[in-house]
């Protein structure tokens, strides 16, 4: 079957995703508990107002990648996104590797995430200074609930992000509405961290990439899925951008803030502001952290069934549950959130994105030069810049990160050799 081709059982399936559809869930994907911890983090590193510059810079960094996946996914009528796409322009190795790492990036982020509940939940329910402990249990809770079904997982998950963007709307809101004027300390720009800022807010605008998965599900593809994937990164960054300005004005010391949108909220609005915000965080968390936890597992389980006949992670129950991909992925989460600190388990999850992002553009390149899938050299023009961006993004990556993300595709490579002399 052609990469192209819709997969097996899809071709009758109805097409139930437009436009609209999918801009909700590209923004869905991005909006997450990134931006809940990021101002503080980049406050450190760009002080005062310029903050709100590394946001723009990384929409501009991300844009050309953005309309990689937008070309690729309106190419493929098939579900799988950037290991359909490196199977097709590499082969089976190569897209076993990209879709390892796609998977070694969602366990990250989901462990930033859940670690991030932990940080902002466990004291408001009175766990103290046991906010690792917090999070362990709640990746428990979120695993037990998973296990229950993928149809009772995804009422649950659909219903916390109905309510997720309505406080961060009702902040920015409140600031623009205010005319707020407070004294921003600039801070010293001598030692400003422009690229390592950058990678940083890489982890919050991540996302996008999940628009073109469900591709054998969409109506007008070629027009549905580059306007949502371009669409949710651009809308998404400009809310982050205002949430950032609205954390700089309303706190002048902000890069010491814990919690800077909950402090934002109370310097705007007062502790009503304050409560509704900070609930807002707790239901943004706890929903996007079961939603990964869900999820996650699944890249897994794909991933392993991609060319072997007698697959044993990817089984599903009953249910529809890859249960023993499931019980992996716990164990992992578990294991980083217990020993990883929040901030270094952003930028994991961002350099593994990166390699992510990095395929698939030269797989767009590939393909276009090969004229494969209706593509032509011309649609690949923003590939160069696309690498060049993810280049310079990539070079505020530690030599500890780097060595970690060596790890996660020297494990790739050994899984695929052993899955290779297993199914020989």
């Amino acid at each position: 079957m052609s990469p192209s081709e819709p997969s097996a059982g899809t071709v009758a399936a109805a097409r139930e995703l437009g436009v609209l559809s999918l801009l909700a869930l590209g923004i869905n994907g991005i909006v997450g508990v990134g931006i809940f911890f990021t101002p503080n983090l980049v406050a450190a590193l760009v002080p005062g107002r310029a903050g709100v510059f590394a946001y723009a810079l990384t929409l501009l960094a991300l844009l050309p990648v953005a309309l990689t996946y937008a070309r690729l996914g309106s190419r493929f009528d098939r579900d799988g996104g950037p290991y359909v796409w490196a199977r097709a322009a590499f082969g089976e190795q190569i897209a076993f590797l990209v879709g390892f790492v796609a998977y070694a990036s969602a366990v990250l982020s989901t462990a930033a995430v859940i670690a991030g509940l932990g940080e902002y939940t466990a004291p408001l329910l009175g766990w103290g200074d046991h906010k690792k402990l917090f999070a362990v249990c709640a990746a428990l809770v979120f695993g037990a609930i998973a296990l229950s079904g993928l149809k009772p997982s995804a009422w649950v998950w659909s219903s916390l992000t109905v309510l997720k963007l309505l406080p961060l709307l009702f902040l920015v809101g409140v600031f623009a509405l205010g005319g707020h004027s407070a004294s921003v300390e600039s801070g010293s720009l001598g030692h400003v961290s422009w690229s390592r800022a950058v990678l940083l807010i890489v982890f919050p605008m991540q996302g996008f990439e999940i628009v073109p998965v469900p591709g054998s599900h969409v109506r007008s593809a070629a027009r549905a899925i580059p306007i949502a994937t371009i669409g949710s990164l651009v809308l998404c960054a400009g809310l982050y951008a205002l949430l950032h300005l609205a954390c700089v004005v309303a706190v002048p010391t902000l890069a010491s803030q814990h919690t800077p949108l909950i402090a934002a909220a109370q310097a705007l609005g007062g502790a009503h502001l304050a409560t509704l915000v900070s609930a807002g965080t707790n239901v943004s968390a706890i929903g996007i952290g079961f939603g990964m936890m869900a999820m996650t597992p699944r890249y897994l389980a794909a991933v392993e069934a991609g060319g072997a006949e007698n697959a044993l992670i990817a089984h599903e129950t009953r249910h529809h549950v890859p249960r023993r991909a499931l019980f992996a992925t716990l164990v992992l989460v578990v294991v980083l959130v217990s020993v990883g600190a929040l901030s270094r388990l952003f930028v994991l999850s961002s350099v593994a994105v990166l390699f992510q992002y990095s395929v698939s553009v030269l797989a767009l390149c590939v393909l276009a030069l090969r004229r494969r899938n209706g593509l032509s050299p011309r649609d690949a023009l923003s590939a160069p810049f696309a690498l060049v961006a993810l280049g310079i993004v990539a070079q505020a990556v530690e030599r500890a990160e780097l060595f970690v993300m060596s790890g996660i595709v020297a494990v790739a490579l050994l899984l695929w050799f052993g899955r290779a002399r297993l199914f020989r």
